[in-house]
Parts: C-alpha cells; structure tokens; sequence
C-alpha cells in the first residue's frame, strides 16, 4: 500500500515526476505509473494501487481534464475519500470538481520551499496518517474476526458505522443540530450489547464525503452503515435514516421522521431500537433499558446545549457570559443535564482565571461537583472538574490527570478531556502526547481553534520546525475563516500571532499584534498569548510590557503555568521578566 498515488495525463508526466520526487524526499511512498513493470496488466495494477493508496493526488491541466482515465480515477478517488486535487495549469476543472477545494501548484518548479507545495505536502500526510491508522484499525478488526458470512448470519458480531447525519436545512449555522443528533445516536449504539460501534472520531472523518459501503465495509471491517439527514425549520424537525448491509450494499431498514422538536429524543430511541430490530439482536430486558438512557430530558434544553457548545469550542473569550447564561436556562429546563453542568463550569473556569469579576474557581468547581453528581458515566464532569483543579493551580497537575484519565475511560472521544490532556503533557515538557492530545482534539472538532493553536507550542517544544510550520500554516486558514465573521476574536487573534512568528514573519507579527492590543484591550488570555508569541519572537522588551498589563488582574493560578510554559522559555533570562516573576512571587 502506498501513501500517494499521482494522477496526471502523459503530457504532464514530466511535473508528475516532480512530485513524485518530493514526495519520495519527505519520506512518503508513492505510486506513478512509471512503476509498472514489464507485462503488467496496465489496468489491473492501476485500479489496484488506486483503491490501495492512501491519498490521491490529481494533478489538473487541460489534458488531464481531458483524459476519462484522470477523470475516473478522480472520482474514484472522491467517493473513498482520498482525493487531493491541484492545479498545475489554468484549466477548468470537471464541473463535478469545482467545488472541490484544490490546491493552486500553477507554475511550481518542484521547490520543496513553497508554502503552496507545504500546504498541499501537509493535506496529503494528514490524510495518509489518518488512513493508515484507519488501515491498521480495519487489519485487527478483521483478523480478529471469522471469515466473512451472508448478511443474514449471526456468527459475526455486528459492527455499524454511523455516519454523521447530513444538515439539510439550507443554513451551516445549523450543523450543530444535526452533528449533536448523529453524535448521540453513536452513544445510544455504542452501549448496547452484542454489536460494536466505530467511534465518533472515525465517523466524522467521513463528513461531507462520498464513500460507497462496500469501500467503507473493506476499509473500516464494518458489517452495517448507517446514514440519514437532518432538517429543522422552528419547532419542525424531518430525520431520515437508512441502514444498510455495507457488504453487499443492501438496504435494510429505512424511515422518515416528521415530528415536532419535542419529540427529538423520541425518534432517537426509535433509530436505535429499529437498527437492533433490524440486525435480530436479542437484547435482555436490562440491555434493553440502556436505548435511551441520556443525560437530557427536556428538547428545548437540549437544543440550547447545542448551541451553547457550538459557541464555546469556535467563539471568542466575550461570548463566555452568554454560553454560561445558555446553560444557565439549560439546567433550570432540565436540572439533570449533567453535560450542561459541565459546560458551565468550563467557561466559568476560563473567565475566573481570567480574573473576570463576579466569577469564582469555587464555582466553576461546584457546578462539575453537580454534572457528575447527575451523571457519573458522562465524561464530561469528570473533565470540567479536571479543568477547574488545574486552572486554580497548574501545581496541581497531578491531581487533574487522574480526572482526565476518568473523563477518556468513559469516553474516548470527549474533546474537553483531550484538550485538558494536551495541557497537562505540556505542563509535564512531554511534547509527543501534548501533541498527539491535540491532535486528537482536532480531528473530534474540526470547527475549534483552541488545540489547533496549542499544539504548535508542542512541536516547538520538539524544535520540529517543519510540523511546526505546518501547523502554523493550518491554524492561519482556520482563524483567517473565523476573523471573517469576528474580526476581534481575541483567541484566534493571539494564535495568528504565534503563528505568523513560527513562520518567520516577524513584522507582520508584531503588526498584528499592536492591532490586537486595541481590539480587545481588556482581554487577558489575548495579552497573554500575545506576550508568548513576542518571547518566541526574542523581544522581550515587548512580551514584559504584555505580561505586565495581566498580572494584577489574573488569578494566581496563571502565574504557575507561566513557570512552566516552554513558550516563556527564551526570556527566562531577561531581567525585566525576572523582576516580573520577582513581583508575582509577592503577591
């Protein structure tokens, strides 16, 4: 199995060479057709290496618009959720690509310098990394299981993938509505007896591809797929679902959902039940009892959680009021939402840290106390509590990790507990798994900042300049698509900061940073993660200045952190940071 395969016309086989080049330099294996071997059989071997690769690259021209054999092998490449398009001539693509974003190579020389060429090398490791851990997944599954039987034999413990149900609502703004119906639906399968569920992270990597059953059956070793849509209009919700036997391709059960939002939870467990009807699980009276077990009762609750967490992962540090006064009228609707507990007390850490008036780590610590006290088996308390204990003193690390541990054990896609991991490793200077925590987190999110900023600080740790410079690169296209709507995002702001500085673009950096200072004055994580980026940068002078705005404000808990952060690592030395700690020691 190869990492990459390149598509490309014949006429282009010079520049497909290019790439298979550099490809090659950065440790990647490829597959071209310059790799048949005398009397292969041409088409065999190209399908086989086609379906075999990890990523697919096509490489776009006019003659490769042309050709129905690049074109094929595009959407081949499409439906199994491997294709990374580019550009490397001014052609139109198949109309069916258009709206496919591709990397523009135009003119690219094989520099493997090129920010264009980084931006399209990283794609292609992200994919392939994530595939040959999918890869290796399938393999044990596999192995560990029969030979394969009819759809109708129950020799086999069935394995359903649910794929994230679509937004059919016409307005993005609302895929928190269908993201948290498909996520649920996984907890509700993933605890019933007799049957394993792919995990939350494995199916949402799939979201807004095409991939054919029968594809996902070979890659995932998956017996049954699950896939349906969403439309809400008001009080109006339409689901639709449709289960399938992914070896054969076979429908086997299909419904449509008309309800009123009341009735949510309703067509959830009916989902659930029809899914265990469908493949003739017998389920004992107290397996039975688990469908619908969860920690919302109330749809109007329910449907503010969502949007309250939606604004916590993407929004800037202002919009904390209004997810804690969200959750607030969650917990009034329905008092044993044990996630809205633990929301509350996350965004109530966050600002008591800050040094917000009017907010307290005592109450941030109460209301994880009152999410695990509704529900012990929701990992989110667990992680809130995690938070708390660590945001009021970094010295006290040792006591958040065994709750972070209890967060992943019942859950291990819980975002919060990966995010707080992250934290801890780069408390503890173990980059690998701060790394591989956020990374983590990252993929279970892929709308969130916050991770995608912190990990850079990991592979900074490391001196991995190349990563490093990749992340940076990946942060900058998710925060520039944020400022687009929130020009004054505090939080993304001081990450665009950090990752301008990793990139080496030192007066752009330094720009941007005396026009976040005016944006948001008042903001202290943005001082302090501007104060970083300055330390990065060896201007200490600055980052004293930024520091020194903050450390009458913040709880003392910060000032912990801060002799630990690896990214204070380069001022250690300064003496007007040490006059600064100097301070804060006598506080």
């Amino acid at each position: 199995m190869s990492d990459v395969f390149i598509s490309y016309a014949r006429k282009d086989a010079a520049i497909a060479g290019q790439f298979a080049k550099a490809f090659e330099a950065h440790g990647l294996e490829v597959w071209w057709d310059n790799s048949l071997q005398t009397g292969e059989v041409f088409d065999e071997v190209i399908e086989a290496a086609l379906r075999a690769a990890r990523a697919v690259v096509v490489l776009w021209s006019s003659s490769s618009v042309a050709s129905r054999w690049v074109r094929a092998e595009a959407t081949i490449a499409d439906r199994r959720g491997t294709l990374i398009p580019a550009m490397i001539e001014d052609c139109e693509r198949p109309i069916v690509f258009e709206l496919t974003h591709t990397a523009d190579l135009i003119g690219w020389s094989g520099n493997t310098g090129d920010t264009r060429w980084l931006d399209l090398l990283e794609g292609v490791r992200r994919l392939a990394s994530t595939r040959s851990e999918a890869d290796l997944a399938s393999v044990a599954a596999i192995s560990a299981q029969k030979p394969a039987q009819p759809s109708s034999s129950t020799s086999q413990q069935p394995s359903v993938l649910i794929l994230p149900f679509v937004n059919m609502s016409g307005e993005s703004a609302q895929d928190y509505f269908s993201d948290g119906v498909s996520e649920d639906i996984i907890t509700d399968m993933g605890r019933i007896p007799g049957m394993s569920v792919v995990s939350r992270n494995t199916a949402f990597s799939f979201k807004g591809r095409t991939v054919s059953p029968t594809d996902l059956a070979a890659r995932l070793g998956v017996t049954h797929i699950l896939e349906g849509s969403v439309r809400k209009a008001g009080e109006r919700v339409r689901i639709t679902a449709q289960l399938f036997d992914a070896r054969s391709d076979t429908q086997l059960w299909a419904e449509r959902f008309d309800r009123t939002l009341d009735d949510i939870f309703a067509i959830q467990d009916e989902i659930s039940q029809s899914i265990v009807a469908a493949l003739k699980l017998h389920l004992a009276p107290e397996d039975r009892k688990v469908i619908g077990q969860r920690d919302a009762t109330n749809s109007e609750a329910y449907e503010l959680f969502l949007i309250a967490r939606q604004f916590n992962r993407t929004g800037s540090e202002r919009i904390r009021p209004l997810v804690i006064r969200l959750c607030r009228r969650v917990v009034e609707l329905d008092p044993g939402f044990a996630r809205a507990w633990a929301l509350m007390s996350i965004g109530e850490a966050e600002m008591a840290q800050r040094g917000v008036p009017g907010t307290s780590m005592a109450q941030a610590r109460e209301w994880a106390e009152r999410a695990i006290a509704a529900d012990a088996s929701v990992a989110e308390g667990h992680a809130a509590l995690a938070e708390a204990t660590l945001r009021d003193a970094a010295s006290k690390s040792t006591a958040s990790a065994p709750l972070v541990q209890a967060a992943l054990e019942r859950d291990p896609d819980c975002y919060d507990a990966h995010v707080l991991a992250g934290y801890l490793h780069l408390a503890e200077r173990n980059y690998p798994e701060a790394i591989a925590s956020f990374e983590r987190a990252i993929a279970l999110e892929p709308l969130e900042y916050r991770a995608r900023g912190m990990v850079m600080q990991g592979y900074s740790g490391l001196g991995d300049e190349e990563r490093l410079k990749a992340a940076a690169r990946r942060f900058i296209t998710r925060g520039e698509e944020i400022l687009k709507t929130e020009p004054d995002h505090g939080g993304v702001l001081g990450f665009m900061v950090a990752s301008l500085v990793a990139l080496g673009e030192a007066e752009q950096a330094i720009d941007m940073t005396r026009k976040a200072e005016i944006f948001d004055p008042e903001n202290m994580r943005l001082l302090y993660n501007l104060a970083c980026a300055m330390a990065q940068l060896n201007e200490p002078e600055m980052a004293v200045r930024l520091l020194g705005k903050m450390v009458d404000e913040v709880h003392l808990g910060w000032f912990e952190w801060m002799a630990v952060d690896n990214d204070l690592d380069p001022i250690r030395e300064d003496p007007g940071f040490k006059a600064l700690m100097a301070r804060v020691a006598q506080a």
